[in-house]
């Protein structure tokens, strides 16, 4: 399919979640309203990676930092914004590299009324959803109006996707690209997640506490992907993988050795916040520098990516709940920290063998 259709299409489902998901008074509904959201965010996050790389290629490092930025951004504004407009009790949790989640529903849980679809009783709920689904329409109107420019510029530059190259190892690199952001996606999520819930268990801080700390990591992540939109400029792809992994092992070690010591948490939180934030763009720029990807390519990876944000998350919880004095959030991101930073230098080894 076209690139601009196709995200004008899953922009446009997800407008029309918005606008529904508040009206919803049965589980039913809210799970199919719910499962429109997940089939347009992983053609979003598909799609819009590839029209990166169908646009500039392995030149468009900077570009594919400025595109994950935008999303990490909204992840970190966005509930605060709610917040502060409608007084909404929605905080910056959950937000991970393949989605930007709805705000919590509080609906009328307690109506009688058989119906599927009501006014909500909260209606500062509704105008909630109805402002950011708003914004997400005029979006898909601007992806809409590209799909319909059929300029010659536009033409030639995804007719360049056609010049394609590949590694010896193409699918082999894959697949480990796939395990990469199995455990990086996964780790990003586990500690975005749980980390309130941790700080006030087991670290025995205050809920307020808990939220800045939680807001500071993803605070750190959306600062450092702004940033990194200047140093891709100046660094390798590759390079910037290499310092995000050190930064990762690094914090996650100390996190591991002094989760009791909040000052220790608050740094390592924000060092390890940083260090998760290019990785998932850079590893994208660097692949394309060695074999062109093709939709079907980039999506294969993608779903390693998500599979890892809803396993290891899942286990992580089955876990803590048969050692609850045990950080095993903790553990789980020192392993994933671990095992990216094994993976990498086996990928490039696999990728600078001769064509």
């Amino acid at each position: 399919m076209n690139h601009f259709l196709l995200l004008g299409m899953s922009v446009l489902a997800t407008t029309v979640g918005l606008y529904l998901i508040p009206f919803c008074k049965t589980a039913t509904v809210l799970i199919a309203m719910m499962s429109v959201f997940g089939v347009s965010f992983g053609s979003l996050d598909t799609g819009a990676n590839v029209l990166i790389l169908a646009l500039w290629g392995d030149k468009g490092a900077p570009h594919m930092q400025a595109l994950h930025f935008s999303f990490a951004l909204g992840a970190f504004l966005a509930p605060l914004l709610a917040k502060l407009a409608w007084g909404t009790t929605t905080s910056a949790q959950n937000h991970t590299e393949t989605d930007s989640v709805p705000l919590v529903l509080n609906g009328s849980s307690g109506a009688t009324s058989d119906s599927l679809f009501a006014v909500p009783e909260d209606m500062t709920l509704l105008w909630t959803y109805a402002f950011i689904g708003t914004y997400v329409l005029v979006v898909s109107v601007f992806l809409f109006g590209l799909f319909c420019k059929k300029s010659s510029r536009q033409k030639k530059s995804m007719a360049s996707v056609q010049e394609a190259r590949r590694a010896k190892y193409h699918w082999a690199l894959l697949c480990l690209l796939f395990l990469f952001f199995f455990f990086y996606v996964g780790a990003e999520v586990t500690y975005g997640s749980y980390i309130f819930s941790f700080a006030t268990t087991h670290v025995g801080m205050e809920e307020s506490e808990a939220a800045g700390l939680n807001s500071v990591f993803w605070g750190t992540f959306a600062a450092c992907r702004g940033l990194a939109i200047v140093f891709a400029t100046l660094l390798q792809p590759g390079t910037m993988i290499v310092l995000s992994n050190i930064g990762s092992l690094v914090s996650t070690f100390f996190l591991v050795l002094f989760h009791k010591t909040p000052l220790c948490l608050w740094i390592a939180t924000s060092v390890y916040g940083a260090s998760l934030a290019t990785t998932f763009p850079s590893g994208v720029s660097w692949i394309e520098q060695y074999t062109t990807l093709t939709g079907k390519s980039t999506a294969f990876f993608v779903i390693g990516g998500t599979l890892g944000e809803m396993a290891i998350p899942a286990v992580i919880g089955i876990f803590q709940g048969h050692y609850p004095e045990l950080p095993i959030v903790l553990y789980i991101c020192l392993a994933s920290a671990i095992s990216t930073a094994v993976l990498f230098p086996v990928m490039y080894k696999l990728a600078t063998l001769p064509l």
